[in-house]
């Protein structure tokens, strides 16, 4: 029997996830958690994450939560090859080193695109310019420490092969794509490891797995009846922004 993944793919570590478990035939059952329905801070779903937020795991009576703690979980219980979560102690301190800043600067600086462009029109709400302008500055920064202090001149963030490093990476990138600021363009280097991570994943798989994510930014957008404690959530979050 498989494990019971809840996931709303339009979110990074959602579909980190699921490419991790499809890619590697990793049987599991998904519960949709719609983020922008409310679904996550529902009482039910506090039995699974109390912390109510996705993705979240339930092996039988075990639960799991946190994008990182899950990809690893499945990796070791399901025997995945070593590249992706490497057994050698430096290999295995360099995902390290990727995932730790990822969570660090990625992860608070990227999805900020997303809000600007897609998710504000949603709950008719605005942010500043030069909010937006300094975290451009921010992102344009940040792929720079991508690509020569991670990526510099192999194949994937963190070696000859894809880890979970990779993932992360790359999702995060297609959400911030896919929400309007293209992280690719002038970034050949970039490009091109783009296009070796999806040729490991499979451009199919690929393509499934951001549909949710590509028809919530495509235009015309579509109608959003979000519930009123929602947009509350997401105002507070706007307001956050740096």
């Amino acid at each position: 029997m498989g494990v019971e993944l809840y996931l709303d793919l339009i979110s990074q570590p959602c579909r980190a996830i699921y490419l991790f478990a499809k890619a590697n035939s990793i049987p599991f059952e998904v519960h949709s958690v719609e983020l922008l329905k409310g679904e996550h801070v529902t009482d039910d779903f506090a039995k699974v994450n109390s912390l109510k937020k996705v993705p979240a795991l339930k092996d039988g009576d075990f639960t799991l939560a946190e994008g990182t703690a899950i990809l690893r979980y499945l990796g070791q219980k399901y025997k995945t090859p070593a590249h992706w979560d490497p057994p050698e102690l430096q290999a295995r301190a360099r995902v390290e080193e990727y995932l730790s800043w990822h969570a660090d600067v990625i992860r608070g600086t990227f999805g900020v695109m997303l809000w600007i462009q897609v998710l504000c029109p949603f709950i008719d709400a605005h942010v500043p310019k030069e909010k937006v302008d300094r975290n451009i500055g921010f992102m344009v920064q940040a792929l720079q420490h991508l690509e020569q202090k991670f990526l510099k001149d192999q194949p994937f963030l963190t070696g000859d092969q894809i880890s979970l490093a990779d993932l992360m990476a790359l999702e995060e990138l297609m959400q911030t794509y896919y929400g309007g600021f293209d992280v690719f363009e002038g970034r050949p280097k970039l490009a091109a490891w783009r296009a070796r991570v999806e040729a490991v994943l499979g451009e199919k798989l690929c393509q499934e797995t951001r549909e949710a994510i590509r028809k919530l930014c495509a235009e015309p957008r579509p109608v959003m009846d979000i519930p009123s404690a929602i947009r509350e959530r997401m105002k507070l979050r706007l307001s956050k922004i740096p």
